[in-house]
């Protein structure tokens, strides 16, 4: 078969499993990323069919799936949001941070990965999956309750987190000295400053210039802008997520709004690469010696991310049940920690059947621990004598704390941002 014809086909018959795969995945209530990351596996090296012919082309695809990924979350927020969200958050981001890096850097110690390895396993710990936290909780009807913003507000301070971590840890991958890794942070550090302070100033004239009536106009421009300062970021050691994510901060108003429209479709194709083309470059026959220490792993970070959701709720005032309900909700794991094993695999080849059986494992747990943390909270107090009684359902009200709308939080149209992949309908960026 000739080499184009055979692309053609790899590539429909991928493009076209992923919608099934994708649509059995909506109708049974589960994130699709477990079974794209399944689908990789089962065509990768060592799959049941291999995919040779469109391996290139979608290697560039994961790439480009990355970069819409940060670039969507960025046109989520506005540089103010950003500012409130350090200023009121800080504490229990600082507590989420240490609680679930943790864990994840003295594993890699522990399997002799070396420092490199420990950042970036800690990195595939640390951060929850938006996508997968958002679909849960529209479907268990939680969005208007109290503990929802600050929920809300843990995931905005680990996506700023980003901003820093991403650039050391590539920095890192590419063997570069102490100095020139400090180098590489203070230019992401500088480069966030110095679009937080440009947003801040001049958001209208940065709108204005990249804004456009004509959609196709403005999908060419801001793609083109994206690609091109992602490539310059990555020249610079700084990551190409990062220099997406700070393009999406910069923008606002209805050109962030037009931009989302006609980006998100293109990111969920892309996004659905990157998590094939991550199965593809594991080799399946590499994840059951693995799986016990992944599960392990899983059980202890379930258990500490549980506790940073109970931190951030008693801090913020959200009663027993709350704090509870907001623990649960943020075991799960998904997008960022791929996106973090996938920078690492090239020089630390170990960390993705590792990272693999993690994310699926707490991709399928999360919705489970959402759900159900609160009331088996409740019914062990009880057992002791020293809790309340589990009168409110989990999803809503109860006689102590009822599930009155949350107050308007700036991060709130976070939800279904990303990476679940059938996104829920999106509200302006405020300015």
């Amino acid at each position: 078969m000739h080499d184009t014809t055979a692309l053609l086909v790899e590539l429909g018959a991928v493009i076209l499993g992923l919608g099934l795969v994708g649509r059995f995945a909506g109708r049974i209530g589960l994130s699709p990323i477990p079974l794209y990351l399944l689908a990789g596996l089962a065509f990768g090296h060592g799959g049941l069919i291999p995919l040779k012919a469109s391996e290139e082309f979608t290697m560039v695809g994961a790439e480009i799936g990355v970069i819409l990924l940060l670039l969507l979350l960025g046109l989520e927020y506005s540089a103010s949001e950003l500012v409130t969200s350090l200023k009121t958050q800080y504490p229990s981001g600082a507590v989420d941070f240490v609680l679930n890096a943790t864990p994840g850097a003295v594993a890699a110690l522990m399997l002799g990965w070396g420092p490199v390895g420990a950042v970036a396993l800690a990195g595939v710990t640390w951060i929850s999956s938006s996508g997968v936290i958002a679909k849960v909780m529209t479907d268990l009807g939680r969005l208007g309750n109290r503990e929802t913003p600050v929920i809300l507000g843990v995931l905005v301070m680990e996506d700023l987190a980003m901003a820093i971590y991403l650039p050391l840890l590539t920095a890192m991958l590419a063997g570069v000295s102490l100095a020139g890794g400090s180098l590489a942070l203070v230019i992401a550090l500088g480069a966030v400053g110095i679009v937080l302070y440009l947003a801040l100033r001049h958001g209208r004239l940065i709108s204005r210039a990249v804004s456009s009536d004509n959609p196709e106009m403005l999908l060419l421009v801001v793609l083109g802008l994206t690609v091109l300062v992602a490539g310059v970021a990555q020249q610079l050691q700084v990551s190409a997520a990062v220099g997406a994510f700070l393009v999406g901060i910069a923008l606002s108003g209805e050109v962030a709004e037009g931009a989302r429209k006609l980006l998100t479709p293109l990111r969920d194709l892309f996004a659905a690469v990157f998590f094939v083309f991550f199965g593809l470059s594991t080799n399946p026959a590499d994840i059951p010696p693995v799986l016990l220490p992944a599960a392990l792993l899983a059980v202890i970070t379930t258990l500490t991310k549980i506790a940073t959701g109970y931190y951030a709720a008693r801090r913020a005032g959200v009663g027993s049940r709350g704090r509870w309900r907001a623990g649960g909700t943020l075991v799960a794991r998904g997008e960022f920690s791929i996106v973090i094993a996938g920078l690492a695999v090239a020089t630390e080849p170990r960390i993705g059947p590792i990272a693999t059986a993690y994310v699926l494992i707490l991709v399928i747990v999360g919705p489970l621990t959402a759900r159900w943390t609160q009331p088996l909270a409740e019914k062990i107090a009880a057992r002791r004598g020293g809790g309340e009684p589990a009168a409110g359902k989990s999803t809503g009200a109860s006689p102590v704390e009822p599930a009155e709308p949350a107050p308007k939080s700036a991060p709130e149209r976070r939800l279904g941002s990303h990476d679940d992949l059938t996104p829920e309908p999106a509200g302006e960026k405020r300015e």
